[in-house]
């Protein structure tokens, strides 16, 4: 089985991102929000609530989930799905830290 690997590509210092804040990626893919929790650690979902499509980099994060600025819909930061009693879910990017950098897996 051949599998092929994503590309990474290095979007800014993890410094420059608040904990407990988000960060927009603009990307031929559409808008990519990255976000930082308390502990570190990056997420990254396309920025856009299944709801109305509130832009989540704009959103409250808090613990590994994200509030949207304009109807209060809760998204897990792991899975991009929506957190009950709403259903619904957004696009997951791959994202990783290497030396304070955070690489963002655009293709493929």
């Amino acid at each position: 089985m051949n599998m092929i690997s994503p590309i990474f590509t290095d979007v800014g210092a993890l410094a420059d991102i608040p904990r407990l804040g988000a960060r927009c990626v603009k990307t031929a893919m559409g808008d990519i929000a990255i976000f930082r929790t308390a502990d570190d650690r990056v997420f990254a979902l396309r920025d856009q609530c299944p709801h109305k499509h509130g832009p989540l980099s704009q959103g409250i994060v808090h613990g590994t989930s994200v509030t949207c600025p304009l109807h209060a819909w809760v998204i897990s930061l792991e899975t991009g799905e929506v957190e009950g009693p709403d259903d619904g879910c957004t696009k997951r990017f791959s994202v990783k830290l290497e030396n304070g950098r955070v690489l963002l897996a655009v293709a493929p």
